[in-house]
């Protein structure tokens, strides 16, 4: 058409006819099926806008198919050498400056570069007889403000500001909380950064959170009669945070885990609920969810048989994985809390990890006996099982890990850091072996 703003529509007959003289080949039955599938409303014609998002459609399907069916390729377990003397209690990375922080339950905090170099170690505080009488549990990182939280066993939490020129000072020291924190985890809103929520759990069944409403200006608000010298740790108490004394934060909190440990805590903002996790057969999993007025929560809770060690959370499928003591991992619905809506079974002892391989759709499981699967999860087979040289020893801590950005899964070991990284798929042909094949077998019966 010689005027642009004018739509040209094709009966079927005529788009058969045109498309098979124009294109050279293809039959025109074959075509009439194309025109029906891209004439889902039976109008009897087409455009060109209908054609080409039919065809572009198809294409990203068959692409998210193929994506969801490649298996990583792995490069051979590393060991990192560190200098941590007791159990490493969490790695961050931090995108600010392209570091990897670890922290181990003595308070020796690793700072590695991004090719994973051990840059330097140091005590996270300089009181020795402080460390000597406490554990560190866990470490996030306030990426919108640039700083770090630390939780201790002497029932406080500390942050450190990552900018000064000194070795992380101490900003804000929190203290007098009910039970000591073993969990912690820190979200930002990434368009307003101002909204922030640190929540922890703790050893007496409590999940608190703090939810900052001016973070870019100031965690909490300085007491009239501070002194005047920015470098000064400001001690809060928790009390006054609950009583609501400071106007840029305010407390969420439910005791509905009754007293078990709360080993895991996450706020996730596409349902505005923290979801947290104990290792007992009643209210194992506990969502609480935040009602309009944002002050108030809302609890529902899933029974697992067993309980379960960890958890994970996948936004786009909207489903909850969690790492059973039974051997299990299943996937959940946050809203349908009868049953589970898939069970991955493959695990021969309980599953002590999960987390979501995001972009591609697939799930980690790593167990006690120190069996990593990954998971499709639409199709919810396992298409990956590794068993690597990993350390002997049957007593351990394991924390789990995985960069999705860098492709990186770390693995600890108490004190030891193992590594696996994905190979770059440089060759899209998917090779399953290294080495030229010498040998094919059929098995009838089983169909391999």
């Amino acid at each position: 058409s010689q005027d642009p703003s004018q739509t040209i529509c094709m009966p079927r007959e005529e788009f058969v006819q045109k498309m098979a003289e124009t294109v050279g080949w293809g039959t025109k039955e074959e075509y009439g099926e194309l025109f029906d599938k891209v004439d889902v409303a039976r109008d009897g014609f087409i455009d060109w806008d209908k054609l080409t998002s039919f065809i572009l459609l198809l294409l990203y399907e068959r692409d998210e198919r193929a994506k969801a069916t490649v298996v990583p390729q792995w490069k051979d377990l590393e060991f990192l050498p560190g200098k941590h003397k007791d159990t490493i209690q969490k790695v961050v990375f931090l995108k600010s400056s392209s570091r990897y922080l670890t922290v181990s339950k003595e308070g020796l905090l690793g700072i590695w570069g991004e090719n994973l170099k051990l840059q330097e170690s140091l005590p996270i505080t300089s009181d020795a007889i402080k460390l000597k009488h406490l554990w560190v549990t866990s470490l996030v990182s306030l990426e919108n403000v640039n700083k770090i939280a630390v939780a201790f066993t002497s029932r406080e939490i500390c942050f450190y500001d990552l900018l000064s020129k000194e070795e992380f000072p101490c900003q804000y020291k929190l203290q007098g909380l009910q039970g000591a924190p073993i969990c912690m985890d820190y979200w930002y809103d990434p368009i307003d950064p101002k909204d922030s929520i640190l929540s922890f759990g703790d050893i007496t069944g409590k999940v608190q959170a703090v939810a900052f409403t001016a973070a870019m200006i100031s965690l909490f608000e300085r007491p009239a009669n501070a002194c005047d010298n920015e470098e000064a740790t400001m001690t809060i108490d928790w009390a006054e945070l609950v009583s609501g004394c400071h106007k840029c934060c305010h407390v969420l909190q439910h005791t509905l885990h009754h007293g078990d440990w709360v080993r895991q805590v996450t706020y996730n903002a596409s349902l505005d609920a923290f979801i947290s996790s104990t290792m007992s057969g009643i209210n194992t999993v506990v969502l609480a969810w935040r009602e309009k007025s944002k002050k108030l929560l809302k609890m529902t809770s899933f029974n697992i048989a067993q309980g379960i060690h960890a958890f994970d959370y996948h936004s786009r499928l909207n489903l909850i994985a969690t790492a059973g003591i039974n051997n299990k991992v299943c996937l959940w619905n946050p809203y349908v809390l009868s049953k589970p809506v898939g069970v991955l079974w493959g695990h021969s002892a309980s599953v002590i990890a999960v987390q979501f391989f995001a972009e591609r759709k697939q799930l980690f499981s790593f167990s006690r006996d120190k069996v990593l699967r990954l998971w499709d999860i639409q199709h919810q087979l396992s298409i990956q099982r590794i068993t690597c040289s990993f350390p002997k020893s049957q007593d351990f801590r394991c924390l789990f890990q995985f960069d999705e950005t860098h492709g990186r899964l770390f693995i600890s070991f108490n004190n030891q850091l193992a590594l696996l990284a994905i190979k770059n798929e440089a060759s899209k042909r998917v090779k399953s072996h290294l080495k030229a094949v010498s040998c094919v077998l059929y098995n009838s019966l089983l169909k391999q």
